[in-house]
């Protein structure tokens, strides 16, 4: 992927010099010629075209986001409410993430968002302890994070 970039770059230097027009327009313009290249000779490079995964890196933090902005309402509300309506709780998570980085990262997301903690990733690195502000079925949290955060990472991991 990062020699993707760096080409893609180059192209786009070499159209700056091409024109001898050393703006951010002449950049652009060479850098959208450059994508073009890269995809239309993407079949000859070892990797997937990277501006796919940078497609799902930005619909990883866009999903991050999304359900910062969730947790962070229904944490407000409780701490809002006269009387706590919570059931606090710890389940596990197996999940199907296999390298460090992909359990890391999936341990940080769920940590980062309010109301869950990630207490402890199992010796095997296959099961994530996690802690929740308020559990109704913790069979519909483990799909939730599997379907959202686990999914996403394997697309921009794999």
């Amino acid at each position: 992927m990062a020699l993707q970039i760096i080409l893609n770059l180059i192209i786009a230097f070499v159209w700056m010099f091409l024109n001898n027009a050393w703006n951010s327009v002449s950049f652009a313009s060479g850098y959208l010629i450059g994508l073009l290249f890269m995809f239309v000779f993407r079949r000859f490079f070892q990797t997937d075209f990277y501006l796919q995964k940078l497609w799902a890196i930005l619909y990883l933090l866009q999903l991050f986001l999304k359900e910062l902005m969730l947790s962070n309402i229904a944490v407000i509300r409780q701490i809002l409410r006269p009387k706590l309506n919570i059931r606090p709780g710890i389940f596990a998570l197996t999940t199907d993430l296999k390298n460090d980085w992909e359990i890391t990262t999936l341990a940080c997301l769920i940590s980062l968002t309010p109301g869950t903690l990630t207490l402890e990733v199992s010796m095997d690195q296959r099961t994530l302890y996690i802690h929740a502000m308020d559990i109704h079925d913790a069979e519909v949290l483990v799909e939730q994070i599997k379907g959202t955060f686990e999914k996403a990472i394997k697309e921009v991991t794999r």
